[in-house]
């Protein structure tokens, strides 16, 4: 009976927390327009053909990036509730990875990316083995010591030349079209990691996940297998974080430890989804949009200096005035939101 009434609980804590998403009805869920954005941005290196726009399409290329990496980060610190400062170890363990194939056998990082997604998924079940038997404040300093031993190790490391890196074969096309692999890949990279959000949200490991987030406790007493489902949360959310740095590395020609593994990546994840709406499907991608175009428009008028960073700090502490839940999730919460936002 105890158990019953547990389940119920949990039945009840997933009503409320999906009550502002699930206002908005199916009919007016705009599926549409992923689409149309993923057409869009599949046509914008055609704007080369007229002009140089390198820069734009190395803006939305990086874009993309930061979308693949919040989208894998808020499978375990959206869905499931686990803030984690180290996700970077997976970004750099996937560039290390397809970097050093490429350096010693040629094969492009956007091929062995997926693979490079497995091995540091396969790192993430063994270190969410270890580092999710504690929450709260313990975890996110777990997942912090985490990083600085993954950097010592790296800078330590003489086969991945150590502190230096490695650098990597810029590839033989012209300049004007050297990007559009790595925005290509991106791109795809991106559109899987959205589905797979979508997918891993409305099936019954999404549920199990957005219990534990409520109370562990009670989704354990109702049965769930929280153990298993946090590790196996940490290992998806590291594949898609692992495969963006596969890719990144060969991009920048280069691998090395402070590139990836440096704190500023992992708390831009974090704010990422925190901006655009933790546990939300878009969230994740709304944030990145708006994080990389703040920091892109304070560097430009600012200059790259510690004013930007706290102009950037400024808008956010502002924007979460008055979104306390992320954008996505306050409008929802309030019925006020657009129906091209409405991806959930």
């Amino acid at each position: 009976m105890s158990n019953i009434g547990e389940t119920s609980d949990i039945l009840a804590q997933r009503k409320t927390y999906n009550a502002g998403l699930s206002q908005v009805s199916d009919k007016s869920r705009a599926t549409w327009f992923p689409l149309l954005l993923l057409a869009l941005l599949t046509a914008l290196p055609a704007l080369q053909l007229v002009g140089n726009y390198n820069y734009l399409i190395h803006l939305v290329l990086y874009t993309l990036c930061y979308v693949v990496m919040a989208s894998g980060w808020n499978i375990l610190g959206g869905y499931a509730g686990y803030i984690s400062l180290g996700h970077n170890v997976f970004f750099a363990v996937g560039g290390y990875f397809a970097g050093m194939v490429f350096a010693r056998l040629g094969i492009s990082t956007i091929i062995i990316a997926p693979i490079a997604g497995l091995v540091a998924a396969a790192l993430g079940y063994l270190i969410g083995l270890i580092t999710l038997r504690v929450r709260g404040p313990s975890f996110i300093i777990s997942s912090l010591a985490l990083v600085m031993i993954f950097r010592i190790a790296f800078e330590n490391w003489h086969f991945v030349g150590g502190a230096a890196g490695v650098s990597l074969q810029a590839n033989d096309m012209d300049v004007q079209w050297a990007k559009l692999p790595y925005y290509y890949a991106f791109l795809a990279m991106a559109a899987f990691a959205l589905w797979a959000s979508y997918r891993i949200r409305h099936s019954k490991f999404g549920l199990g996940l957005r219990a534990i987030s409520k109370d562990e406790v009670k989704a354990e007493s109702a049965g769930i297998d929280t153990r298993f489902y946090k590790v196996l949360a940490c290992a998806i959310s590291a594949f898609f974080v692992g495969m963006a740095g596969a890719v990144w590395g060969e991009y920048l020609t280069y691998i090395r430890p402070n590139i990836f593994l440096v704190i500023l990546i992992s708390v831009n994840m974090v704010l990422m989804c925190i901006l655009g709406g933790k546990g939300t499907v878009a969230g994740p991608a709304l944030g990145a949009v708006l994080i990389v175009a703040f920091n892109e428009f304070f560097v430009a008028t600012l200059g790259a200096s510690a004013v930007n960073i706290m102009a950037t700090g400024v808008i956010m502490a502002v924007a979460l005035m008055f979104f306390p839940n992320g954008i996505i999730g306050t409008l929802a919460k309030h019925r006020k939101l657009p129906r091209i936002l409405n991806w959930d």
